[in-house]
């Protein structure tokens, strides 16, 4: 750990240390705000992301990200005026609308992509194995937290 200002010795923390600076050395939120004229903070791009695997009501987001349902439609109506989401009429309930992506969202969220995962060039310089070993040690720990918060266990 040449050059490192970490000062524990519990490995744990030393891991935990150095992701977080690897990963906030990276951070590529600005260039994203600059490809999309707008920052997705305040909650707006974790719900952006979970209506990519379909359309969600506005008590669903809200459960899903432990906010009230005003602050859910505060959210979703930001992302509305932005033209990412637009709400229709549940097929089942005519009370209730869903939030559903538009055209617009779907390419926010190939920009998204484009940018937020792209690795930092640091990555390409590990060999084959020691990414494959990287990879799985970040997916043990993934499933390791989705088991301790009782979530489902994330793909690989």
């Amino acid at each position: 750990m040449a050059g490192s200002s970490i000062r524990s010795t519990d490995p744990g923390r030393q891991a935990w240390a150095l992701m977080q600076r690897f990963v906030e050395a990276h951070n590529r939120h600005g260039e994203l705000a600059e490809a999309l004229g707008f920052r997705l903070g305040g909650g707006r791009g974790k719900i952006l992301f979970q209506l990519r695997e379909g359309p969600r009501t506005l008590s669903q987001l809200a459960a899903a990200n432990g906010v009230d349902a005003p602050y859910a439609t505060l959210i979703v109506d930001k992302l509305e005026a932005h033209g990412l989401v637009e709400r229709r009429p549940h097929p089942g309930d005519r009370r209730r609308k869903l939030v559903t992506l538009t055209a617009a969202g779907h390419d926010a969220l190939a920009t998204a992509d484009a940018i937020l995962l792209r690795p930092p060039a640091a990555v390409g310089t590990l060999p084959a194995d020691d990414l494959r070993q990287l990879t799985e040690l970040l997916a043990r720990l993934l499933a390791a937290d989705a088991t301790q918060s009782g979530q489902a266990t994330p793909e690989k």
